[in-house]
């Protein structure tokens, strides 16, 4: 069984925030992009691994997928720049259940454009929702993001959202992660990794079929947030299976 510092580790290399603490340098361009985080420290050579993520969802395999329970609360408590993802932290209490689990819900946050692609297409934003359950095991639910009608979902945290990596703030009121889900809740499966450095295996990934909107200025905002894009290249799929 991981202990809770272990969860605390998982929880950390989830949320792209390696860098503030204490681990290599990384980025997403030039000499520390994606291409060469497995050879920035020895911790990222799981990067280098045959079950990465993000992928191109395509080449479905026919499944009975069972729903996804969802348990969320509204605990969205502060939004912070990792100056990799803007990213929104989790008061307990929320979690899904997935194979008879219960994954309690760490944070939520976002990249630009998407990170997985469904039958090749790319969309402008992605957001992933990090769970653990009480063994460290990882499950990551993404929500595609399509340009269109503004998302109030996105409003808490949009308008604290700091415009330089380092800064956090505190949202007035908790933001519910079961807003930004889609009404519809099938969803494509598929074992993979965390995106970011130390790119882990072992995680559940649980794509949502149904995307949502935001708007062309809620996606440049998080962009300039950002300063460029936050995006893996799709990982080679090799042997693995995409469930529907």
């Amino acid at each position: 069984m991981k202990t809770p510092t272990m969860l605390a580790v998982a929880m950390c290399a989830a949320t792209a925030a390696t860098v503030q603490a204490g681990g290599a340098h990384w980025g997403y361009a030039g000499d520390e992009g994606p291409a060469h985080w497995a050879e920035l420290s020895p911790d990222y050579a799981a990067c280098a691994g045959r079950n990465q993520s993000p992928v191109n969802l395509t080449g479905f395999t026919e499944a009975s997928l069972a729903p996804i329970t969802f348990r969320y609360e509204a605990g969205g408590t502060e939004v912070i720049n990792n100056g990799h993802t803007v990213q929104v932290n989790y008061a307990p209490g929320s979690s899904i259940q997935v194979d008879g689990r219960t994954f309690k819900l760490l944070q939520f946050h976002f990249h630009a454009p998407s990170e997985n692609r469904i039958n090749g297409r790319a969309f402008p934003m992605e957001a992933h929702f990090v769970h653990a359950d009480e063994d460290g095991n990882l499950a990551v639910v993404a929500v595609m993001f399509e340009e269109g009608a503004e998302n109030p979902a996105l409003a808490p945290a949009w308008s604290a959202m700091p415009a330089h990596a380092g800064g956090r703030h505190a949202l007035e009121t908790a933001m519910d992660a079961a807003a930004i889900l889609p009404g519809q809740r099938g969803y494509y499966r598929y074992n993979g990794s965390l995106t970011t450095p130390p790119c882990t295996e072992g995680v559940r990934w649980l794509v949502m079929k149904q995307p949502v909107t935001a708007s062309r200025a809620q996606i440049a905002a998080f962009r300039q947030a950002l300063h460029g894009p936050n995006n893996r290249p799709v990982q080679p799929l090799h042997a693995r299976v995409i469930l529907k």
